[in-house]
């Protein structure tokens, strides 16, 4: 039986796989979990099969469009299946996904005018994993959550 308890965003462990081909600061607690063995990093869009960099994506009713208007749906649906593959490969309940992303946002997504602004809703792999039963964070609550909630 595996330890992995988690699937973690890549971008949030400093791979530059954001569709900017930029790497965030690695959140320390979540590379310590990639390295011990206690999470997978994996990254929806790039297991889909988009590059990086990329045109940002956003959600446009059931759809995922790129800033120059190519629709990416089928991209952003692989992806979270192959994530979802993994996740019940490994038994992994739990998934810390990137708070805002197409992919990854589990309260909060762009909203589709590429405006800037934030609505409530999810992406399409934090959606579909919840649809799993699998338990959704970002990098802001997955703390406090997962430790009361174990």
């Amino acid at each position: 039986m595996s330890n992995v308890e988690y699937v973690v965003s890549a971008c949030l462990c400093g791979h530059p796989t954001r569709y900017d081909g930029a790497a965030k600061p690695a959140v320390p607690a979540l590379t310590a979990l990639v390295e011990s063995g206690c999470a997978l990093p994996v990254c929806p869009e790039c297991m889909g099969g988009l590059p990086t960099p990329r045109p940002p994506a956003e959600i446009q009713g059931d759809r995922v469009v790129n800033a120059v208007g190519v629709d990416v749906t089928e991209q952003y649906r692989r992806g979270a299946e192959q994530v979802l593959a993994l996740c019940l490969q490994h038994g992994i309940t739990k998934a810390i996904l990137k708070q805002n992303s197409p992919s990854c946002g589990s309260r909060a997504v762009y909203d589709g005018t590429f405006s800037k602004r934030l609505v409530a809703g999810r992406g399409v792999t934090a959606a579909l994993l919840e649809q799993h039963g699998i338990r959704v964070f970002d990098e802001s609550n997955w703390q406090e959550k997962t430790n009361a909630s174990g």
